[in-house]
């Protein structure tokens, strides 16, 4: 009689902040995510790239553990997806996104939107915080250029200060993960430009957290963001270090129509060859 096989050795998930494969996600007749695989790595900024349809909100939300893949596997930071509680994952993770934003109270003080994400409620109520709380809520808007807002209501808020302020309260609990969904959608050259700025100095501390980057557009990429995935109807086009993934025939393939791509100063611009 044949000796029994011995069983698999476990993944090794020491260095992977998100793992993803073999993973599709169905809903109903339509297909947003097909056969996808995926690594970031804990010292990794990957920007995730394609056109609407593309499946990139649908990732994010799998590596935010908002969502069960339909087939294959998703770990995050060292927890398998569907076997372990949700609730608690989602405290290491920070998120943004126009969801979350449509989520807030308008009569909410941005001081506020930004420290009840230690309870991870939207809508301070009766939580108690302590001054160093809040002492690092004013830290982070600090750093977000809206610290002078702090007792505003977040109602009164320009959309580029709303998208600084969900930055800052997705950072308030240390997260060891961090996921941006699209943080510069509606936003003009100004605010854009200000917003990219920062993503740029978060990119370049040493102690930020491993980030995604979710955009339709390569000039809102921030400087020292390492890697890229490029994405089309649900599928991977390509993914890797950044400089080697954005080329002509990739944004090409990904976007449908015959685009160029040039980086200069570590910005990228797009246009149609």
């Amino acid at each position: 009689m044949a000796a029994p096989e011995s069983p698999a050795p476990a993944p090794d998930l020491t260095d992977l902040v998100v793992r993803v494969d073999g993973v599709s996600v169905r809903r109903g007749p339509a297909t947003l995510l097909r056969d996808v695989d995926w690594r970031v790595e804990l010292d990794e900024r990957w920007v995730v790239l394609g056109p609407n349809g593309a499946g990139k909100t649908t990732l994010l939300r799998l590596a935010a553990a908002e969502l069960h893949p339909s087939v294959g596997t998703v770990h995050v930071l060292g927890e398998r997806i569907g076997r372990v509680n949700l609730a608690e994952l989602r405290t290491r993770i920070g998120l943004t996104s126009a969801a979350l934003g449509l989520r807030v109270p308008n009569d909410e003080t941005v001081r506020d939107v930004v420290v009840s994400a230690g309870y991870g409620v939207l809508g301070r109520w009766r939580e108690d915080y302590d001054s160093a709380d809040t002492d690092r809520a004013d830290h982070l808007l600090d750093a977000l250029g809206v610290r002078a807002l702090a007792d505003r209501t977040f109602g009164t808020l320009s959309e580029g200060e709303r998208k600084r302020t969900l930055i800052a309260r997705a950072l308030m609990t240390d997260p060891e993960l961090l996921l941006l969904d699209e943080p510069a959608a509606g936003l003009d050259l100004g605010g854009r430009e200000d917003l990219v700025a920062r993503l740029t100095a978060l990119a370049a501390d040493p102690d930020a957290p491993a980030s995604v980057l979710v955009t339709h557009h390569v000039e809102e990429i921030p400087v020292g963001y390492s890697h890229g995935l490029l994405m089309r109807d649900g599928a991977v086009v390509a993914a890797g270090l950044l400089d080697y993934v954005l080329t002509d025939e990739n944004l090409t393939a990904t976007f449908g129509l015959p685009l160029g791509v040039l980086r200069r100063r570590g910005r990228y611009t797009a246009w149609l060859r």
